[in-house]
């Protein structure tokens, strides 16, 4: 029952007479028959839609929605009442209520019943014109575009007065749409083709959301999981990479992993994968905390080293680049240089399984997952709940990884019996 303090009068919308008077002749009558109730007729005049403007158009049909809704609540009525002189139920009147229509709560006169012994018969078509999921996917698609809570009710179609658009409903319904996608994202299963999967994580305020991305034989990108934690630690890690075998992760193949230089992603990864895990670590993040330890006169020259070590067409002389570096660097900054021999076979990874180099600059760091992750930072802004919302967003406008067409040379070295590569370090 709605109150008279809840309830707001809703304002007529300007539009000509003889629409006001089609819709009156369209409203269900007292008593209506059943033909009446499945059908809705609108003597409309023509000549005036030319000449009318689009707001009118669009108050017609919003008014016409309702007029429907209440012949549907009618109809299911009639159809409890039962033959004459043996009714079950009795009409009641009507009451002021509300619908959820055009995205947002609308006042509506509603009809209602009662049974013999005085109970309220619940309108099942009631109840159902009332639930939110249309109103909740609307907030959804506006909120992870950037409209605020406080914008929203600016943002709707102004087809009807409407009311329950303030900002704490507006974060009510969007919990409860957040709450789906996390449900839907943490329970759909992993594909079965994955060649590669990448872990990095985001923080939001004091907590950090630990991210799985996976990448089949096609090229696609699939966000696969998060999970929440104080760190990316190796516990964090462990439950993240359980939780994705539960759900069809297959860790009995080799698979390669893709990680920045975090000591509790790798730790974690080797507890779940074994020797299974073909450890390729992030380039970027390599190169970023060499130059961290280095004075500016001397980054450039490193970064422009460093890259051409890596660009090298063989292991070996990627190698061997790699190590003039660092002996290069041991008379600058010994600090760079035991960061630069810190994991750096494990930077080799793609090269040693041969892999082509449009390919390698591909999966040669996380930056497939960032970009995912920088836009996941752009929705959520304050809200630091909103991660998976936004990530499935994100998701939507994935493309195909450069050089997808050489991930079947990937998955033929990953299956190969022996695999002739170093011993990654621990």
């Amino acid at each position: 029952m709605m109150s008279g303090n809840s309830t707001q009068k809703q304002e007529n919308h300007p539009m000509p007479k003889a629409y006001r008077k089609a819709l009156t002749q369209a409203s269900p009558k007292p008593n209506p028959s059943r033909d009446d109730l499945r059908c809705l007729a609108l003597a409309l005049p023509l000549h005036d839609l030319f000449n009318g403007v689009r707001a009118d158009l669009e108050a017609l049909s919003a008014q016409a929605g309702l007029a429907l809704m209440k012949l549907v609540m009618n109809d299911e009525i009639t159809q409890q009442l039962g033959d004459w002189g043996q009714q079950r139920v009795h009409r009641y009147g009507q009451q002021n209520g509300y619908v959820v229509f055009h995205g947002r709560k609308t006042p509506l006169t509603r009809p209602r019943a009662r049974r013999a012994d005085g109970t309220e018969v619940a309108l099942k078509t009631y109840r159902a014109f009332q639930q939110d999921g249309p109103r909740q996917s609307a907030v959804a698609r506006l909120l992870v575009r950037h409209c605020s809570t406080r914008n929203y009710a600016g943002a709707l179609e102004e087809c009807l007065e409407g009311y329950g658009i303030a900002r704490s409903s507006v974060s009510r319904e969007f919990q409860l749409v957040s709450a789906a996608r996390l449900k839907q994202l943490c329970e759909r299963r992993v594909p079965q083709d994955l060649v590669a999967l990448m872990l990095d994580g985001q923080q939001f305020a004091d907590e950090c959301i630990l991210v799985a991305l996976g990448i089949d034989k096609e090229g696609r990108k699939h966000i696969l999981g998060l999970w929440q934690g104080s760190s990316e630690n190796a516990t964090v890690v462990r439950a993240l990479l359980k939780d994705l075998i539960e759900r069809g992760l297959d860790v009995n193949r080799r698979t390669l992993v893709v990680i920045d230089g975090g000591k509790g992603l790798h730790c974690g990864v080797k507890e779940v994968f074994g020797e299974r895990a073909l450890i390729q670590r992030c380039r970027v993040h390599k190169m970023r905390n060499v130059l961290e330890h280095l004075r500016e006169p001397y980054r450039r020259q490193a970064q422009m080293r460093l890259r051409a070590a890596w660009s090298q067409p063989t292991v070996s002389e990627a190698r061997a680049a790699l190590e003039a570096i660092v002996r290069w660097l041991e008379g600058i900054n010994p600090s760079a240089a035991r960061s630069l021999q810190e994991g750096l076979e494990e930077t080799l990874t793609l090269q040693q399984l041969g892999i082509a180099e449009e390919l390698q600059r591909s999966l040669s760091s996380t930056n497939l997952i960032e970009s995912a992750l920088a836009r996941t930072g752009a929705f959520t802004q304050r809200v630091k709940r909103w991660c998976a919302t936004a990530l499935l967003e994100a998701e939507k406008g994935f493309r195909r990884i450069r050089g997808y067409q050489h991930l079947a040379a990937l998955s033929a070295a990953l299956n190969r019996p022996t695999l002739d590569i170093a011993a990654q370090a621990a």
